[in-house]
């Protein structure tokens, strides 16, 4: 088993470590300001569109998604990265499927509120 803090002082630490990588992702990665920015005008825009409760938590829901699969993608990419700048299959794979993985949740954004909002 891994020595270290138990309890709330683990909860505790692992709030301080999302907090860091939330500012790391913020200073080093364009994609996620843009994405952060966008979610937030849009979950403002949510609160004038003649839309359910249900309707409005799962648009809102849709963004965070974005917000979630961009964190783990630059996740990939800063391992990728320490690894080495020499290009390799592998390497170049991960950082396409964590791309794509972020093309399909902002699929997903569209197809939600496009069902909602035109149907």
């Amino acid at each position: 088993m891994k020595p270290g803090a138990t309890g709330i002082k683990r909860v505790i630490d692992a709030t301080g470590y999302s907090i860091k990588g939330l500012k790391a992702a913020w200073q080093h990665e364009a994609a996620f300001r843009q994405e952060i920015i966008l979610m937030v005008l849009m979950t403002a825009v949510t609160f004038f569109l003649p839309v359910t409760k249900l309707e409005q938590v799962v648009m809102i829901g849709s963004l965070f998604i974005v917000v979630i699969v961009e964190l783990l993608n630059s996740a990939v990419e800063a391992v990728v990265d320490r690894i080495g700048s020499e290009y390799h299959e592998l390497s170049g794979r991960a950082k396409d499927i964590g791309s794509a993985a972020v093309f399909v949740a902002l699929a997903l954004v569209t197809v939600t509120w496009g069902l909602i909002l035109f149907t």
